[in-house]
C-alpha cells in the first residue's frame, strides 16, 4: 500500500497538486485495504501535500475502516451532518489545485466540493488511477486465480443438474448457489444463462425460457473473491446440434485461440482484437461479431485495457483482460468463448482452464 500511496505522491508534486481526494470505492481499496460501498453517503481517501493521507468514510463503516487500515487516521460523519462541511474542516483552509475522479462523482458533488476547497482548478485524475491499477502485481493475480477457480469449480458442479425442461433461472439459482458454497463473495455481475435464439443477445436477461434438445446454452458468469473478479463464458451443445451451429462454434473457437497467440508485450492492444475479429470475417460471419473483443479485469469487472480495434497502447507485463469473441444469429443463436489471460514479461498465461471443447448437456 506504501508504495501505491507514494505513486501519488510523485504525481501531486509533479503537477503541484495542493490534495488529491480519491473516491472511487474500489480505487479506496486499492490505496488502502479497506472495502465497502457507502452508497449515497460521502467516501474519501483524501491526500494533501506535505501531510500524512487519511480516510473520510461514513460512520456506519468507521470501525471497519481502523480495522482494515490501522496505519491511516480514519475521520468520519454521521446521517445528521453535512459529509462535505465536516471535510472543509479537516482541510486546509486553501487548496487551489486539486485531483478528483469526476467520472465517479455526481455533478452536484462536484461543485459542492470544488466550492468548500475553494479551488481553482480540479485536475481529472481518473485516467492516472487507471494507470497505476492496470498492470497487476503478484498478490493481485493470486487473488484473481483464486476467483478464476471459484468461477470454474461453480460451473462443474452446475452442469451435472442441467437438462432439458428446465428454465434459464433454474440454472442461474443453482450457480450462485454454488458460488456461495465455494466462499465467493458474489457473482461479479448478473449470471447470464441465455438457451437458444436467446444466446445472440450479448447482454440478454435469462428468464422462464425453458432449454430444449438442438439448441445452444450460453453461460457467463464471474465471482469477487476479495474484491477481485472473474470472468468466463462457455457456450454449450444441447443434444445434437446443427451443422451452422457446429460451424459458428468452431469459428468462434479458432478466433479465440487467435486472440489469445497475439498476446505479447508490447503489441498493440488492438492487435488482440483485429486477430480474433479476422478469423470470424475469414469464415463469413463479419457482421455477426458486434462487440469488442475483450476488456481488463481486476477490482471492476471492465476496466483498462479496453481491447477493441481503435484501441491505444501496447500491451504491458501484468495486465490482465477478457478475450472473448462472439457470433449472434438472432435467428438460431449466439456463440461466445471468454478467457481471461495474463500478459507475461515473454508472452501470455492463460488464467482459465474451464475446457473449451464442445460439451454436449442435457
Amino acid at each position: 500500500m506504501q508504495e501505491r500511496l507514494e505513486k501519488l505522491h510523485a504525481y501531486m508534486e509533479s503537477r503541484k497538486l495542493d490534495a488529491l481526494i480519491i473516491t472511487h470505492p474500489k480505487n479506496v481499496y486499492y490505496f488502502t485495504g479497506f472495502l465497502t460501498e457507502p452508497h449515497e453517503r460521502f467516501m474519501g481517501l483524501v491526500l494533501v501535500r506535505g501531510e500524512s493521507p487519511f480516510l473520510f468514510v461514513p460512520l456506519l463503516d468507521g470501525e471497519k475502516a481502523r480495522e482494515a487500515c490501522p496505519a491511516i487516521m480514519i475521520y468520519t460523519h454521521d446521517d445528521s451532518q453535512n459529509a462535505l462541511t465536516v471535510l472543509q474542516h479537516l482541510l486546509p483552509t486553501s487548496l487551489s489545485h486539486i485531483g478528483v475522479e469526476k467520472n465517479h462523482l455526481t455533478a452536484k458533488t462536484y461543485e459542492a466540493l470544488v466550492s468548500i476547497v475553494q479551488a481553482t482548478e480540479a485536475v481529472d485524475v481518473g485516467e492516472l488511477l487507471g494507470n497505476i491499477r492496470v498492470a497487476k502485481d503478484a498478490s493481485e493475480i493470486a487473488t484473481i486465480k483464486r476467483a478464476i477457480w471459484v468461477m470454474e469449480e461453480s460451473l462443474r458442479r452446475t452442469l451435472p443438474l442441467i437438462s432439458i425442461g428446465i428454465t434459464e433461472l433454474d440454472v442461474v439459482a443453482e450457480l450462485e448457489y454454488q458460488m456461495k458454497k465455494l466462499k465467493a463473495q458474489g457473482p461479479s455481475f448478473s449470471t447470464i444463462v441465455l438457451a437458444g435464439e436467446k444466446s445472440a443477445l450479448p447482454h440478454g436477461d435469462p428468464g422462464t425460457r425453458v432449454i430444449q434438445a438442438g439448441e445452444v446454452l450460453l453461460i457467463d458468469a464471474g465471482v469477487y473473491v476479495d474484491g477481485y473478479v472473474s470472468d468466463l463464458t462457455r457456450t454449450f451443445a444441447v443434444g445434437q446440434l446443427g451443422a451452422e451451429l457446429l460451424d459458428m462454434y468452431d469459428t468462434v473457437l479458432q478466433a479465440n485461440l487467435a486472440g489469445i497467440q497475439a498476446v505479447r508485450p508490447g503489441a498493440l492492444i488492438a492487435e488482440v482484437d483485429l486477430a480474433a475479429r479476422g478469423v470470424i470475417a475469414d469464415r463469413g460471419y463479419g457482421e455477426f461479431f458486434i462487440n469488442r473483443v475483450g476488456h481488463g479485469i481486476g477490482l471492476e469487472l471492465h476496466e483498462a485495457p479496453y481491447v477493441h480495434s481503435q484501441a491505444v497502447g501496447d500491451l504491458i507485463p501484468g495486465m490482465v483482460f477478457t478475450i472473448e469473441p462472439g457470433i449472434y444469429n438472432t435467428k438460431i443463436g449466439g456463440i461466445r468463448i471468454e478467457d481471461n489471460v495474463l500478459v507475461t514479461k515473454d508472452g501470455v498465461e492463460v488464467l482459465t482452464s474451464f475446457t473449451k471443447e464442445l460439451q454436449i448437456i442435457g
